[in-house]
């Protein structure tokens, strides 16, 4: 097992694979380094964006849920880019990006579906055969997920093993890559897993947090006090903080804090790893992970798939440490309360993932911690969730 120590990340990252998949993360970097400032590269991957992806996405102000909650909101609608959440942003610039390397082929890891349908359009625009892990228990709570990729194409891998999540569809798809590297490009779905992984995602995610300074400045004039983003391995909290690192914006990450009765309990928070978990080794990168005391990892538990992760990503863990971030949690029962409230203010409905932060918001507006003027990320539609908000109900 290669153990590489060197990150961008303070003491976060590296690259903690086998052997073999060392030439393909160096083959990664290169070919990343030269099509990054690309302009042909760019001309094209902001084509697709714009035409296919339907971009920019609008900065809506949420007039009714402001006077809900009593702080001026705006949402950030990544829930109506095409495909209907932000992990278009990423799997496009994979995608082209793999094309530009001559790869024949892409797999990668679903938890909520999203990623695996944004993977499943961008290997039909892009005529490349696309392979997609997912854990048994996602493929049933999220079966409309798993057919639109099939429409598309793609070929749906059960994962059974573990707790049949994204965790262990995670597992199966680095195991693939390493039996395949030559002919495959593993196009991973967040801001995770080993060097330049974490650094791709974040880059090619940072089309939110541009868009935002752009958009802020043109309502009022300056920036937001504070910009709100859910948090599972951490692709949109990353897209949306990152343009804003060195400005004067408080930048709140809301993970999943499960079915716990109290947010301030740890043992309660099955998925909020930034507020609970400790350093460690998870897919391929040293992060904070929720493990146990022998360092095994444990299994996370959350309402919202795309948050049921038992890591995060590197880059989020240090800026935790450094105390850029501000680690929040949210519990379910507090975020499908959030999930019905966008609903019946402003007829918009959130994903469970991009509830919890709308739910941080509802329960922190009238304390003053999240200033006058808030940005949540609203990063994908809830669609894919109605199953289970209908199997919730009393």
């Amino acid at each position: 097992m290669k153990q590489e120590l060197r990150s961008k990340f303070g003491k976060y990252g590296g690259q903690f694979v086998p052997e073999v998949l060392m030439p393909a993360l160096e083959e990664l970097t290169e070919q990343y380094d030269k099509y990054k400032d690309d302009p042909v590269f760019n001309e094209e991957l902001n084509y697709y964006l714009r035409d296919f992806a339907g971009r920019p996405s609008p900065l809506y102000h949420a007039k009714r849920l402001s006077e809900e909650y009593g702080v001026k909101i705006y949402l950030k609608r990544e829930d109506l880019v095409h495909g209907g959440a932000h992990k278009l942003n990423n799997t496009l610039g994979q995608t082209l990006l793999a094309r530009y390397m001559g790869k024949k082929r892409i797999i990668a890891e679903t938890g909520a579906g999203q990623h695996g349908t944004a993977c499943a359009m961008s290997g039909a625009a892009f005529g490349i055969r696309t392979e997609v892990y997912m854990g048994a228990r996602d493929m049933v709570r999220q079966r409309m997920n798993v057919y639109r990729m099939e429409l598309m194409g793609s070929k749906v891998i059960p994962v059974k093993s573990g707790s049949q999540t994204l965790k262990d569809a995670i597992n199966e798809a680095m195991r693939d890559w390493v039996a395949n590297v030559e002919t495959t490009h593993y196009l991973i779905g967040s801001v995770v897993g080993p060097h330049p992984f974490p650094t791709i995602v974040r880059d090619f995610q940072s089309v939110i947090g541009k868009e935002v300074r752009m958009q802020i400045m043109e309502k009022e004039g300056r920036f937001p006090d504070s910009i709100v983003a859910c948090t599972g391995g951490g692709s949109n909290a990353m897209g949306i903080f990152h343009p804003f690192i060195d400005d004067d914006v408080d930048l709140f990450a809301v993970e999943a804090g499960g079915s716990g009765m109290k947010a301030t309990d740890k043992e309660a928070l099955h998925s909020a790893t930034l507020c609970a978990g400790e350093d460690g080794v998870l897919h391929g990168m040293r992060t904070k992970v929720l493990q146990n005391k022998y360092g095994q990892i444990l299994e996370s538990s959350s309402i919202a798939a795309g948050l049921d992760y038992a890591g995060v990503g590197p880059e989020l863990a240090y800026l935790a440490d450094i105390g850029r971030i501000k680690p929040r949690n949210s519990m379910d029962s507090e975020a499908l309360d959030a999930f019905h409230d966008l609903c019946r203010f402003e007829g918009i409905i959130p994903a469970l993932e991009s509830s919890h932060a709308v739910a941080y918001v509802k329960k922190t507006a009238n304390t003053g911690e999240l200033g006058d003027l808030v940005v949540i990320n609203i990063s994908g539609r809830g669609d894919k969730d109605l199953e289970t908000v209908m199997g919730m109900r009393k």
